[in-house]
């Protein structure tokens, strides 16, 4: 066989793999370009049953910062509260970080009249990051996506196991809180001074 078909078939070959990588490459693509609009009103469905949600991750390591996601169709609060919450410990598609322990689980959601019960496993806890700041946005990215795509859930409780007396490092979560959207905020800093980590948030409830 001469070395012009050799080539003329090694170049057959190559372009179907050229192809499905082209492709996968826009999907990819299109996943991140979508992950960057975020809605105004969450979890509005779509003429496909699909809805489009919106997940709280980390930006610039101090301050929660929002990004879109697709979803699938889903029936009743606690299961579409399940999905996007999943979706959350999922991780970011975007260039933000995420907030909550690789190794921590989501394990169930239940609603109880306007408060959400998360439960999480104990490596939520265990091997939660240290430092007040780590904590809050760890705690806050759940408890904001929730509030903001279901505005029926006005507080969120958070338990480890189904133990609803847990107490971090430096926040209490014994009782359910209430989002706080301040944590979206660029922390203030003085001219040539590094930028603060969020103040511990208080229990007002906030507006998405």
């Amino acid at each position: 066989m001469s070395s012009e078909r050799r080539k003329r078939i090694n170049v057959s070959l190559m372009i179907p793999f050229l192809v499905i990588a082209l492709v996968f490459g826009v999907l990819i693509w299109q996943k991140y370009q979508a992950s960057l609009e975020v809605p105004q009103k969450p979890q509005v469905q779509q003429p496909d049953g699909k809805r489009k949600a919106v997940l709280f991750f980390v930006a610039d390591g101090t301050r929660l910062a929002r990004e879109a996601r697709d979803l699938e169709a889903c029936d009743g609060t606690a299961a579409c509260a399940k999905l996007v919450l999943d979706e959350l410990f999922n991780g970011p598609v975007s260039n933000l970080d995420g907030a909550l322990p690789e190794s921590a689980a989501l394990k169930g959601v239940r609603i109880e009249g306007d408060m959400a019960v998360v439960d999480l496993s104990r490596s939520f806890s265990d091997d939660m990051e240290s430092g007040s700041s780590a904590e809050m946005l760890a705690v806050y990215s759940i408890v904001d996506t929730v509030c903001a795509n279901f505005p029926q859930i006005a507080k969120v409780r958070l338990t480890i196991d189904g133990q609803d007396q847990v107490v971090l490092s430096h926040l209490d979560l014994s009782e359910p809180l209430t989002p706080d959207y301040s944590l979206e905020q660029q922390p203030e800093q003085e001219d040539g001074a590094q930028a603060s980590p969020p103040s511990v948030p208080g229990t007002k409830k906030g507006q998405p």
